[in-house]
């Protein structure tokens, strides 16, 4: 999944419907946004749709009561209901878990042994429309038995209980696993009981150079989506569909995109072309099938900002949805040479032809099809209220009110036929009205009272209630704050809310006291009165806080029930387990902790406390730096690291490479352990000679079995995991708990990309408590801001569409707000500005408009003959200044309050 300020990573831009709006009268064409849309009102896809009138009226959203069924969770990712109101759900890593409805209990079934590096692991869980007869319930996964596969699997799930030994392999799925990312993997089941399958385009996402992945050069063949997303022949950055039979297997239904048969391509295709198409959804009504496809960042111009959209897309039968050659309204990208650097023709939608050497697939493709809603990193003209920044376009339900006709929960009949959209980055959800042909009619906030954490995953239960997965606040992280909760609809006496405090870990050693507390449960009818009641195994506690000492090891269910005086019940629940201490970390550093700048040195010490594991040995904690060239797609920065920070792309090379089915660091497999390696070319220095090796294949140094070539594997890949192979046994050059880094690596590579210092420790676990991970970590991104990335503010944003710059228009107490920025070190602020106006005057607040004044300059007025080329940098001094802070950028000229005071293109902050 593309993830703090990284927006997933993915971040995105907007539209070619609003082609009539633009570019018509000069070539230095300029195309404005507000960047503050407003949340509450309805909007139109297009001017010329009209909006209908809406025969009932928006029910009180107070009437959405929220239960909080399980928290404290380790990445989850996916879930079904079943009839009797538990939730099954996994988790990235491997945990199979099951939320118990009647004892309001969450419990762990099972665990997969899963590959859980790049995006990968434990991705999808639908249970069969057949469930309560047969006990059959299906699995994605990617495998971890020394194969580059991901698997979709049956098993049998019995009395709480998932029996593994009892898989059924449908489907096996060859994947890359060296470069990050997009693994996709939802499974639903449509309403003819078919099987369909999302899968991610399994491409390396950055290093397109500002254009998508094309590269066709010998040797980047993982760089290339034309040999997957747009190669008929291959089942990745697809929606499948197949058929599961009773013996385990599956069959072709008839409908799919490639008849049976057909040369050149797979049957089980229905969609192609999709990036990462991370959720998908069936209208169970009219089989219509529905997606979000997460979108790229590109520096391609297109109508609006860059052509980085993501999109929610619609299928009412098998098509092409344009990846890699298209995205939004089928806006065409240009064949980029990567060879020469050269920009060719656009692709035609009409006609798309994959002409790479690296498809095995059909040469000419199906007439691509646009995408039913799309956004990007600006404010869209066409969907406002969907924001702007980073995005993670998803799907949920279509809401049908006569499938729960004695649902006691059940969403109100206002929301019959809509369709619910999400955005686990940007954290809404929407209400998309469809007409009786299926084509868009308008959008509306949905439960914006709800304080969504990242929400990832989506189902209307039997009961009619709204279930949510929320992945929670950090990445690739277990998260308290990572729930599953249920939203119930009351029309009568609304259910109190009830909410679980605590400042306390809810992981700790015996005797361990927990203080909780009730705070934010509520009830929206004002005049109900509240009881609350603890439920703490067989004890019932009463009063509106918790103080409790778990004298004794083991697990521990807690549940808060809240009552008023009508009937109604509201609870939330958690798990306590005593026996085990999370690691502490903390990081200290007297360095800017947000900026890198060049050849910079980043001082850093790292301290490791655990109660249990009372010894920390150094070589335990793993420490690392990683540079990311674009600072989107930044999960293999977070990979665990061994050696120094030089040889930390080696370790990753080898570490998701199909090495680990021969080799390991200390363990003798079929090959020789990294370590007898290094030890046998201590003394030498053989690094050509191991690349050729790694590179052609072989067999003799270490016996007879034969070594595998890697024909695909860069010089440039190939000498880093020969640097890292040859370090492990070096411990001197392993990161330290305390040291200097110099920060060099991304000279050269352009102001996208960032700097991940990580640290991380995995406790012993102990007393039958699992392993406790903890990872903190800092991200140091390039000094330069561009302006339109701003947090919040009112400019008014504009895009140079012939220059390929977007900027701001400023006028008087207009302002762009930027979060939690450390202003240690900094010394000025540099401006790129135009002295396009009235001039006026640069001010910059600490935390709110009106908060300290660490920096003011005077811009003199002027007119910009030239909007491209009329650019000038101003600096202006700052005070000296520590810690993080929003910083608000403001703009004023109090005697020309209407009028445009100057441009602004970026922000420099010079060290």
């Amino acid at each position: 999944m593309e993830v703090k300020k990284y927006g997933s990573w993915i971040f995105v831009s907007v539209l070619l419907m609003m082609s009539c709006f633009s570019m018509k009268k000069n070539p230095e064409t300029v195309v404005l946004k507000t960047e503050d849309s407003n949340q509450n009102q309805q909007v139109e896809q297009a001017p010329e749709q009209k909006k209908i009138k809406l025969a009932k009226a928006i029910p009180d959203s107070s009437r959405y009561t929220t239960m909080i069924l399980a928290q404290g969770l380790d990445e989850p990712l996916g879930m079904d209901v079943m009839s009797n109101d538990n939730v099954l759900f996994v988790e990235r890593k491997g945990a199979v878990k099951l939320y118990i409805a009647n004892k309001k209990q969450m419990k762990t079934i099972a665990h997969f042994n899963v590959f859980s590096g790049i995006e990968d692991g434990l991705l999808g869980v639908a249970l069969d429309p057949d469930y309560d007869k047969n006990n059959w319930v299906y699995f994605y996964y990617a495998a971890n038995d020394g194969k580059w596969i991901s698997r979709l699997s049956r098993f049998e799930l019995k009395d709480e209980n998932l029996l593994l030994k009892t898989e059924k392999i449908l489907l096996e799925i060859p994947t890359q696993r060296k470069y990050c990312c997009h693994s996709a993997g939802a499974i639903v089941f449509g309403p003819d009981k078919l099987l369909y399958l999302a899968t991610g385009d399994n491409t390396n996402a950055e290093e397109s150079e500002g254009y998508v992945p094309i590269d066709e050069r010998p040797g980047r063949e993982l760089t290339d989506d034309q040999a997957t997303a747009a190669n008929t022949n291959d089942l990745r950055g697809k929606i499948l569909r197949i058929k599961p039979e009773a013996d385990g297997t599956y069959s072709i239904p008839d409908g799919n995109l490639f008849p049976k048969g057909t040369s050149k391509t797979r049957p089980e295709i229905y969609v192609m072309g999709c990036r990462n198409p991370y959720k998908i959804s069936i209208d169970m009504k009219t089989n219509y099938l529905y997606w979000g496809d997460v979108g790229p960042a590109t520096n391609v111009q297109g109508i609006e900002g860059t052509l980085s959209y993501d999109e929610i897309n619609q299928a009412k039968k098998p098509g092409f949805f344009g990846w890699p050659y298209f995205l939004g309204n089928n806006e065409a990208f240009p064949y980029y040479d990567f060879a020469t650097k050269k920009e060719g023709p656009k692709f035609n939608p009409i006609n798309p032809v994959n002409l790479s050497p690296n498809n095995t697939g059909l040469k000419d493709l199906p007439q691509a099809q646009p995408a039913f809603i799309w956004y990007g990193r600006l404010n869209s003209k066409l969907y406002p209220l969907v924001g702007k920044g980073g995005a993670s376009a998803m799907v949920g339900p279509i809401f049908h009110s006569d499938l729960y006709p004695k649902s006691k929960y059940k969403l109100s009949d206002y929301y019959d036929g809509k369709f619910f959209i999400y955005d686990w980055v940007r954290r809404w959800i929407m209400a998309v009205t469809i007409d009786s042909h299926g084509t868009y009619v308008s959008m509306e906030p949905f439960l914006q009272h709800l304080k969504l954490v990242a929400p990832m995953d989506m189902k209307i239960g039997p009961d009619g209630a709204l279930y949510i997965l929320e992945y929670g606040t950090n990445w690739f992280s277990k998260n308290m704050d990572a729930r599953l909760v249920r939203v119930e609809y009351s029309e009568g006496n609304r259910n109190p809310i009830a909410t679980i405090k605590s400042s306390d870990s809810f992981f700790g050693a015996a005797p361990m006291r927990v203080q909780l507390n009730a705070t934010g449960s509520r009830d929206y009818d004002k005049d109900d009165v509240l009881t609350y009641e603890w439920v703490v195994g067989d004890q019932k506690i009463k009063g509106f806080e918790l103080d409790h000492i778990f004298d004794k090891i083991g697990v521990y269910n807690v549940t808060l029930n809240v009552y008023d005086d009508k009937g109604g019940k509201g609870f939330a629940s958690i798990q306590i387990k005593v026996g085990n201490t999370p690691p502490d970390i903390d990081i200290i550093t007297q360095n800017n902790r947000t900026f890198y700048w060049d050849n910079s040195v980043f001082n850093y010490q790292v301290v490791v406390k655990d109660r249990e594991d009372q010894q920390i040995i150094p070589a335990k904690v793993n420490i690392g730096m990683s540079y990311v060239a674009h600072g989107r797609d930044i999960a293999g920065g977070f990979m665990d690291q061994t050696g120094g920070t030089q040889y930390i792309k080696g370790a990753q090379l080898v570490a998701n490479m199909d090495c680990r089915a021969c080799h390991s660091l200390e363990q003798t497999s079929v090959g020789p352990t990294y370590k007898a390696i290094a030890a046998r070319y201590a003394k030498s220095s053989p690094v050509e000679h191991l690349m050729k090796k790694i590179a052609n294949g072989g067999s003799g140094a270490w016996g007879t079995r034969e070594m595998p070539p890697h024909p695909d594997l860069s010089k440039e890949d190939a000498e880093e995991m020969v640097k890292y192979i040859l370090s492990v046994n070096d411990q001197p050059k392993k990161l330290p708990l305390k040291g200097s880094i110099k920060l060099n690596s991304h000279i050269g590579k352009g102001n996208e990309g960032s700097y991940i210092f990580t640290a991380a420790y995995t406790d012993k676990g102990a007393n039958q408590i699992e392993p406790l991970f903890t990872r903190k970590y800092y991200t140091l991104r390039n000094p330069l801001v561009q302006i339109e990335d701003n947090d919040g503010g009112n400019l008014r944003i504009g895009t140079l569409t012939t220059a390929f710059i977007s900027y701001a228009r400023t006028r008087n107490n207009s302002y762009a707000r930027f979060n939690q920025l450390d202003l240690s070190e900094v010394k000025g602020i540099k401006y790129r500005i135009q002295e396009h106006g009235v001039g006026g005057n640069i001010e910059l607040h600490l935390d709110s408009l009106n908060g300290p004044l660490v920096s003011n300059i005077t811009v003199a007025p002027g007119t910009v003959v030239d909007l491209k080329t009329n650019w000038k940098d101003i600096t202006s001094p700052l005070k000296a200044t520590k810690g993080v802070h929003d910083l608000y950028f403001v703009f004023t000229n109090t005697a020309e309050r209407q009028k445009n005071i100057l441009n602004i293109d970026w922000i420099y902050f010079s060290k």
